[in-house]
Protein backbone atom coordinates (compact mmCIF):
# COMPACT_ATOMS: atom_id res chain seq x y z
CA UNK A 1 0.00 0.00 0.00
CA UNK A 2 1.52 3.39 -0.95
CA UNK A 3 2.32 5.62 2.00
CA UNK A 4 0.60 8.79 0.85
CA UNK A 5 -0.02 11.78 3.09
CA UNK A 6 -3.69 10.76 3.37
CA UNK A 7 -2.81 7.18 4.32
CA UNK A 8 -0.22 8.39 6.79
CA UNK A 9 -2.67 10.72 8.51
CA UNK A 10 -5.33 8.03 8.62
CA UNK A 11 -2.89 5.58 10.19
CA UNK A 12 -1.74 8.18 12.68
CA UNK A 13 -5.30 8.94 13.73
CA UNK A 14 -6.34 5.30 14.02
CA UNK A 15 -3.26 3.65 15.43
CA UNK A 16 -0.93 6.14 17.10
CA UNK A 17 -1.59 4.89 20.61
CA UNK A 18 -1.05 1.25 19.72
CA UNK A 19 2.09 1.85 17.67
CA UNK A 20 3.54 4.11 20.35
CA UNK A 21 3.07 1.37 22.93
CA UNK A 22 4.44 -1.50 20.85
CA UNK A 23 8.20 -0.92 21.30
CA UNK A 24 7.73 -1.66 25.00
CA UNK A 25 6.54 -5.19 24.24
CA UNK A 26 9.91 -6.85 23.82
CA UNK A 27 11.80 -9.74 25.38
CA UNK A 28 13.81 -7.56 27.73
CA UNK A 29 10.81 -5.53 28.87
CA UNK A 30 8.74 -8.65 29.44
CA UNK A 31 11.57 -10.14 31.49
CA UNK A 32 11.68 -7.01 33.62
CA UNK A 33 7.90 -6.79 33.98
CA UNK A 34 7.88 -9.55 36.57
CA UNK A 35 10.07 -7.48 38.87
CA UNK A 36 8.47 -4.79 40.95
CA UNK A 37 11.29 -2.73 42.44
CA UNK A 38 12.96 0.54 41.34
CA UNK A 39 15.70 0.32 38.74
CA UNK A 40 19.23 0.08 40.09
CA UNK A 41 22.59 -1.05 38.76
CA UNK A 42 23.30 -4.76 38.85
CA UNK A 43 25.05 -5.87 42.05
CA UNK A 44 28.69 -6.80 41.57
CA UNK A 45 29.06 -10.46 40.64
CA UNK A 46 25.41 -10.91 39.67
CA UNK A 47 24.36 -13.34 36.96
CA UNK A 48 21.88 -12.17 34.31
CA UNK A 49 20.24 -15.17 32.68
CA UNK A 50 16.71 -13.81 32.40
CA UNK A 51 16.32 -12.19 28.95
CA UNK A 52 17.80 -14.70 26.45
CA UNK A 53 20.77 -12.47 25.70
CA UNK A 54 24.12 -13.72 24.45
CA UNK A 55 26.87 -12.90 26.95
CA UNK A 56 29.51 -13.17 24.21
CA UNK A 57 28.32 -9.88 22.72
CA UNK A 58 29.07 -8.78 19.15
CA UNK A 59 31.85 -10.51 17.24
CA UNK A 60 35.21 -8.78 16.77
CA UNK A 61 34.42 -7.74 13.20
CA UNK A 62 31.15 -6.16 14.32
CA UNK A 63 32.93 -4.17 17.04
CA UNK A 64 35.52 -2.96 14.56
CA UNK A 65 32.83 -1.88 12.10
CA UNK A 66 31.03 0.11 14.79
CA UNK A 67 34.14 1.98 15.89
CA UNK A 68 35.03 2.79 12.30
CA UNK A 69 31.64 4.39 11.66
CA UNK A 70 31.43 6.62 14.72
CA UNK A 71 32.63 9.71 12.78
CA UNK A 72 29.73 9.18 10.34
CA UNK A 73 27.13 8.99 13.10
CA UNK A 74 25.77 12.41 12.31
CA UNK A 75 24.37 11.31 8.95
CA UNK A 76 21.71 8.95 7.61
CA UNK A 77 22.95 6.24 5.27
CA UNK A 78 20.27 4.19 3.54
CA UNK A 79 22.88 2.66 1.24
CA UNK A 80 24.28 0.65 4.16
CA UNK A 81 20.82 -0.70 4.93
CA UNK A 82 20.27 -1.70 1.31
CA UNK A 83 23.63 -3.43 1.24
CA UNK A 84 22.76 -5.46 4.35
CA UNK A 85 19.53 -6.62 2.70
CA UNK A 86 21.45 -7.53 -0.46
CA UNK A 87 24.06 -9.56 1.42
CA UNK A 88 21.48 -11.51 3.41
CA UNK A 89 19.37 -12.09 0.30
CA UNK A 90 22.38 -13.40 -1.63
CA UNK A 91 23.27 -15.79 1.19
CA UNK A 92 19.71 -17.16 1.24
CA UNK A 93 19.12 -17.20 -2.52
CA UNK A 94 16.51 -14.44 -2.40
CA UNK A 95 15.93 -11.22 -4.29
CA UNK A 96 16.82 -8.15 -2.16
CA UNK A 97 13.23 -6.89 -2.27
CA UNK A 98 12.23 -9.93 -0.20
CA UNK A 99 14.21 -8.56 2.79
CA UNK A 100 13.40 -5.56 5.00
CA UNK A 101 15.71 -4.29 7.74
CA UNK A 102 14.42 -3.16 11.13
CA UNK A 103 15.82 -2.18 14.52
CA UNK A 104 15.44 -5.71 15.90
CA UNK A 105 12.72 -8.22 15.11
CA UNK A 106 10.15 -6.86 17.57
CA UNK A 107 9.15 -4.04 15.20
CA UNK A 108 8.22 -6.27 12.23
CA UNK A 109 6.52 -8.70 14.60
CA UNK A 110 4.29 -5.93 15.93
CA UNK A 111 3.64 -4.44 12.49
CA UNK A 112 2.76 -7.85 11.05
CA UNK A 113 0.14 -8.24 13.75
CA UNK A 114 -1.24 -4.78 13.04
CA UNK A 115 -1.38 -5.50 9.30
CA UNK A 116 -3.00 -8.93 9.34
CA UNK A 117 -5.22 -9.07 12.43
CA UNK A 118 -8.40 -7.19 13.22
CA UNK A 119 -11.56 -7.44 15.30
CA UNK A 120 -12.67 -10.22 12.96
CA UNK A 121 -9.30 -11.91 12.36
CA UNK A 122 -7.62 -13.45 15.40
CA UNK A 123 -4.00 -13.83 16.41
CA UNK A 124 -3.15 -17.47 17.13
CA UNK A 125 -0.07 -18.63 19.01
CA UNK A 126 1.30 -21.55 21.01
CA UNK A 127 1.13 -21.66 24.80
CA UNK A 128 3.53 -21.10 26.42
CA UNK A 129 4.86 -18.71 23.83
CA UNK A 130 6.45 -15.33 23.32
CA UNK A 131 3.92 -12.74 24.44
CA UNK A 132 4.74 -9.63 22.40
CA UNK A 133 2.48 -10.58 19.50
CA UNK A 134 -0.40 -11.32 21.85
CA UNK A 135 -0.16 -7.88 23.38
CA UNK A 136 0.08 -6.24 19.97
CA UNK A 137 -3.03 -8.11 18.83
CA UNK A 138 -4.95 -6.97 21.89
CA UNK A 139 -3.98 -3.39 21.16
CA UNK A 140 -5.28 -3.94 17.62
CA UNK A 141 -8.66 -5.15 18.88
CA UNK A 142 -8.01 -8.71 17.70
CA UNK A 143 -8.95 -11.81 19.64
CA UNK A 144 -5.96 -13.77 20.96
CA UNK A 145 -6.11 -17.56 20.79
CA UNK A 146 -3.50 -19.40 22.88
CA UNK A 147 -3.22 -23.06 21.91
CA UNK A 148 -1.32 -25.48 24.19
CA UNK A 149 1.80 -27.02 22.72
CA UNK A 150 1.85 -30.75 21.93
CA UNK A 151 3.22 -33.25 24.48
CA UNK A 152 6.62 -32.84 22.77
CA UNK A 153 6.31 -29.05 23.20
CA UNK A 154 5.85 -28.34 19.48
CA UNK A 155 3.21 -26.09 17.98
CA UNK A 156 -0.01 -27.96 17.24
CA UNK A 157 -0.93 -26.69 13.77
CA UNK A 158 -4.25 -28.53 13.53
CA UNK A 159 -5.41 -27.21 16.89
CA UNK A 160 -4.23 -23.69 16.04
CA UNK A 161 -6.27 -23.66 12.83
CA UNK A 162 -9.31 -25.10 14.61
CA UNK A 163 -9.05 -22.41 17.29
CA UNK A 164 -9.52 -19.62 14.72
CA UNK A 165 -11.02 -20.71 11.38
CA UNK A 166 -10.78 -17.06 10.27
CA UNK A 167 -7.50 -16.21 11.97
CA UNK A 168 -5.29 -13.49 10.55
CA UNK A 169 -1.86 -14.38 11.95
CA UNK A 170 -0.66 -17.84 12.97
CA UNK A 171 2.53 -17.25 14.95
CA UNK A 172 5.12 -20.01 15.28
CA UNK A 173 8.36 -19.29 17.12
CA UNK A 174 10.81 -21.98 16.04
CA UNK A 175 12.64 -22.82 18.26
CA UNK A 176 9.98 -21.76 20.71
CA UNK A 177 10.44 -19.13 23.38
CA UNK A 178 10.33 -20.10 26.28
CA UNK A 179 10.68 -23.87 25.89
CA UNK A 180 13.55 -23.89 23.39
CA UNK A 181 11.86 -26.77 21.57
CA UNK A 182 11.35 -27.06 17.82
CA UNK A 183 8.26 -27.56 15.68
CA UNK A 184 8.56 -30.24 12.97
CA UNK A 185 8.36 -29.08 9.38
CA UNK A 186 5.20 -31.10 8.76
CA UNK A 187 3.34 -28.95 11.31
CA UNK A 188 4.35 -25.79 9.47
CA UNK A 189 3.41 -27.25 6.09
CA UNK A 190 0.03 -28.40 7.43
CA UNK A 191 -0.68 -24.89 8.74
CA UNK A 192 0.31 -23.37 5.41
CA UNK A 193 -1.83 -25.77 3.40
CA UNK A 194 -4.93 -25.37 5.55
CA UNK A 195 -4.89 -21.79 6.85
CA UNK A 196 -7.70 -19.40 5.88
CA UNK A 197 -7.29 -17.23 2.80
CA UNK A 198 -5.75 -13.84 3.47
CA UNK A 199 -3.92 -14.96 6.60
CA UNK A 200 -0.18 -15.38 7.09
CA UNK A 201 2.16 -17.69 8.94
CA UNK A 202 4.51 -15.55 11.00
CA UNK A 203 7.58 -17.70 11.64
CA UNK A 204 9.88 -16.24 14.27
CA UNK A 205 13.38 -17.64 13.81
CA UNK A 206 15.09 -15.57 16.48
CA UNK A 207 16.72 -18.72 17.90
CA UNK A 208 17.12 -20.77 14.71
CA UNK A 209 20.92 -20.63 14.69
CA UNK A 210 21.19 -22.46 18.03
CA UNK A 211 19.25 -25.47 16.72
CA UNK A 212 19.21 -28.00 13.91
CA UNK A 213 15.72 -26.92 12.82
CA UNK A 214 15.22 -26.17 9.14
CA UNK A 215 14.45 -22.57 8.26
CA UNK A 216 11.16 -21.60 6.62
CA UNK A 217 12.86 -19.18 4.25
CA UNK A 218 12.40 -21.66 1.41
CA UNK A 219 8.65 -21.07 1.78
CA UNK A 220 9.28 -17.37 1.22
CA UNK A 221 11.26 -18.24 -1.92
CA UNK A 222 8.20 -20.16 -3.11
CA UNK A 223 6.09 -16.99 -2.66
CA UNK A 224 3.91 -18.50 0.07
CA UNK A 225 1.91 -16.46 2.61
CA UNK A 226 4.80 -16.54 5.07
CA UNK A 227 6.85 -13.87 6.82
CA UNK A 228 10.02 -15.03 8.54
CA UNK A 229 11.60 -12.94 11.30
CA UNK A 230 15.31 -12.95 12.06
CA UNK A 231 17.26 -11.02 14.67
CA UNK A 232 20.89 -10.24 15.41
CA UNK A 233 20.09 -10.09 19.14
CA UNK A 234 20.61 -13.76 19.97
CA UNK A 235 23.45 -15.78 18.41
CA UNK A 236 25.10 -12.63 17.03
CA UNK A 237 25.09 -10.99 20.49
CA UNK A 238 23.62 -7.64 19.40
CA UNK A 239 20.61 -7.31 21.72
CA UNK A 240 21.65 -3.80 22.78
CA UNK A 241 22.55 -2.70 19.25
CA UNK A 242 19.22 -3.53 17.58
CA UNK A 243 19.03 -5.04 14.13
CA UNK A 244 16.61 -7.55 12.66
CA UNK A 245 15.05 -8.67 9.40
CA UNK A 246 11.63 -9.43 7.98
CA UNK A 247 11.73 -11.84 5.06
CA UNK A 248 8.68 -12.25 2.84
CA UNK A 249 7.04 -11.52 -0.49
CA UNK A 250 7.32 -7.84 -1.38
CA UNK A 251 3.55 -7.33 -1.18
CA UNK A 252 3.49 -8.71 2.38
CA UNK A 253 6.47 -6.58 3.41
CA UNK A 254 4.75 -3.51 1.97
CA UNK A 255 1.75 -4.11 4.22
CA UNK A 256 3.86 -4.16 7.37
CA UNK A 257 6.04 -1.24 6.20
CA UNK A 258 2.84 0.81 6.12
CA UNK A 259 3.03 0.92 9.93
CA UNK A 260 6.63 2.08 10.14
CA UNK A 261 9.90 1.99 8.24
CA UNK A 262 12.41 4.27 9.90
CA UNK A 263 16.05 4.99 9.01
CA UNK A 264 18.30 2.41 10.63
CA UNK A 265 21.12 3.21 13.08
CA UNK A 266 24.18 2.98 10.88
CA UNK A 267 26.29 1.30 13.56
CA UNK A 268 23.68 -1.47 13.92
CA UNK A 269 23.60 -2.04 10.17
CA UNK A 270 27.39 -2.10 9.92
CA UNK A 271 27.67 -4.55 12.82
CA UNK A 272 25.02 -6.83 11.30
CA UNK A 273 26.74 -6.74 7.92
CA UNK A 274 30.09 -7.63 9.48
CA UNK A 275 28.44 -10.47 11.39
CA UNK A 276 26.94 -11.94 8.22
CA UNK A 277 30.35 -11.83 6.60
CA UNK A 278 31.99 -13.75 9.47
CA UNK A 279 32.15 -17.31 8.04
CA UNK A 280 32.64 -19.09 11.34
CA UNK A 281 30.47 -17.26 13.82
CA UNK A 282 27.33 -19.41 13.57
CA UNK A 283 29.08 -22.77 13.98
CA UNK A 284 31.38 -21.46 16.72
CA UNK A 285 28.67 -19.88 18.84
CA UNK A 286 26.22 -22.71 18.29
CA UNK A 287 28.87 -25.14 19.60
CA UNK A 288 29.66 -22.98 22.64
CA UNK A 289 25.99 -22.69 23.57
CA UNK A 290 25.38 -26.42 23.02
CA UNK A 291 28.34 -27.42 25.19
CA UNK A 292 27.30 -25.25 28.13
CA UNK A 293 23.65 -26.23 27.73
CA UNK A 294 24.54 -29.94 27.69
CA UNK A 295 26.70 -29.58 30.79
CA UNK A 296 23.83 -27.81 32.54
CA UNK A 297 21.34 -30.52 31.54
CA UNK A 298 23.69 -33.20 32.81
CA UNK A 299 23.88 -31.43 36.17
CA UNK A 300 20.11 -31.02 36.35
CA UNK A 301 19.62 -34.71 35.52
CA UNK A 302 22.18 -35.82 38.11
CA UNK A 303 20.36 -33.78 40.75
CA UNK A 304 16.88 -35.03 39.74
CA UNK A 305 15.55 -31.66 38.61
CA UNK A 306 12.86 -31.74 35.93
CA UNK A 307 13.45 -29.71 32.77
CA UNK A 308 12.41 -29.57 29.13
CA UNK A 309 15.29 -30.50 26.78
CA UNK A 310 15.99 -27.54 24.53
CA UNK A 311 17.75 -26.78 21.25
CA UNK A 312 18.04 -23.08 21.99
CA UNK A 313 19.78 -20.72 24.39
CA UNK A 314 16.98 -21.07 26.94
CA UNK A 315 15.08 -23.85 28.67
CA UNK A 316 12.36 -24.42 31.26
CA UNK A 317 12.80 -26.01 34.70
CA UNK A 318 9.82 -27.33 36.65
CA UNK A 319 10.62 -26.35 40.23
CA UNK A 320 7.57 -28.01 41.76
CA UNK A 321 6.77 -24.79 43.60
CA UNK A 322 5.49 -21.34 42.56
CA UNK A 323 7.88 -20.07 39.93
CA UNK A 324 7.77 -16.45 41.13
CA UNK A 325 8.91 -17.57 44.57
CA UNK A 326 11.90 -19.32 42.99
CA UNK A 327 12.70 -16.21 40.94
CA UNK A 328 12.59 -14.13 44.12
CA UNK A 329 14.82 -16.52 46.05
CA UNK A 330 17.31 -16.71 43.18
CA UNK A 331 17.41 -12.90 42.97
CA UNK A 332 18.38 -12.88 46.64
CA UNK A 333 21.42 -14.88 45.54
CA UNK A 334 22.16 -12.30 42.79
CA UNK A 335 21.15 -14.77 40.07
CA UNK A 336 18.40 -13.29 37.91
CA UNK A 337 16.26 -15.83 36.10
CA UNK A 338 12.82 -15.77 34.58
CA UNK A 339 10.17 -15.67 33.69
CA UNK A 340 6.95 -17.57 34.53
CA UNK A 341 4.10 -18.39 32.12
CA UNK A 342 0.56 -18.85 33.52
CA UNK A 343 0.11 -22.24 31.82
CA UNK A 344 3.27 -23.50 33.62
CA UNK A 345 3.14 -21.72 37.01
CA UNK A 346 5.80 -23.86 38.67
CA UNK A 347 8.30 -23.56 35.83
CA UNK A 348 10.89 -20.84 35.23
CA UNK A 349 12.83 -20.01 32.09
CA UNK A 350 16.62 -20.03 32.24
CA UNK A 351 18.89 -18.43 29.66
CA UNK A 352 22.12 -20.28 28.87
CA UNK A 353 24.91 -17.97 30.00
CA UNK A 354 28.66 -18.46 30.18
CA UNK A 355 30.15 -21.51 31.89
CA UNK A 356 30.81 -19.30 34.91
CA UNK A 357 27.24 -18.01 34.89
CA UNK A 358 25.84 -21.52 34.88
CA UNK A 359 28.16 -22.67 37.66
CA UNK A 360 26.90 -19.78 39.79
CA UNK A 361 23.33 -20.66 38.77
CA UNK A 362 23.82 -24.25 39.89
CA UNK A 363 25.10 -23.21 43.31
CA UNK A 364 22.25 -20.78 43.86
CA UNK A 365 19.56 -23.08 42.48
CA UNK A 366 20.62 -25.99 44.67
CA UNK A 367 20.56 -23.73 47.72
CA UNK A 368 17.12 -22.35 46.87
CA UNK A 369 15.63 -25.76 46.11
CA UNK A 370 17.09 -27.23 49.32
CA UNK A 371 15.27 -24.65 51.42
CA UNK A 372 11.59 -24.98 52.34
CA UNK A 373 9.24 -23.53 49.78
CA UNK A 374 7.84 -20.13 50.68
CA UNK A 375 4.99 -18.17 49.18
CA UNK A 376 5.89 -15.30 46.88
CA UNK A 377 4.52 -12.01 48.19
CA UNK A 378 6.66 -9.57 46.17
CA UNK A 379 8.35 -7.33 45.43
CA UNK A 380 11.27 -9.12 43.79
CA UNK A 381 14.56 -8.63 45.67
CA UNK A 382 17.29 -6.64 43.96
CA UNK A 383 16.88 -4.32 41.07
CA UNK A 384 14.67 -3.82 38.07
CA UNK A 385 17.16 -3.50 35.24
CA UNK A 386 16.23 -1.26 32.35
CA UNK A 387 17.05 -3.27 29.22
CA UNK A 388 14.07 -2.10 27.24
CA UNK A 389 14.68 -3.56 23.79
CA UNK A 390 15.77 -7.02 22.66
Amino acid sequence: MPISRRNFLRTAAAGTAAVATLPLLSEAHLAMAQRRTPRKADPAGSVRIDANENPLGPCAAACTSISGLIPEGGRYDSDLTGKLAEIFAAQEGLKPEYVSVYAGSSEPLHYSVLAFTSASRAYVTGDPGYEAGMLAAALNGAEVKKVPLTPTHAHDAKAMLAAAPMGGVFYICNPNNPTGTTTPREQIEYALANKPAGSILLIDEAYIHFSDAASAIDLVKADKDVIVLRTFSKLYGMAGIRCGLAIGRPDLLAKIAYYGMNPMPIMAVAAATASLRDPGIIAQRKAINAQIRTQTFEWLTANNYKFIPSESNCFMIDTGRPGHAVMSAMASENVYIGRVWPIMPTSVRITVGTAGDMAQFQTAFKKVMSAPAVAFTGPMPGQNRSRMLS
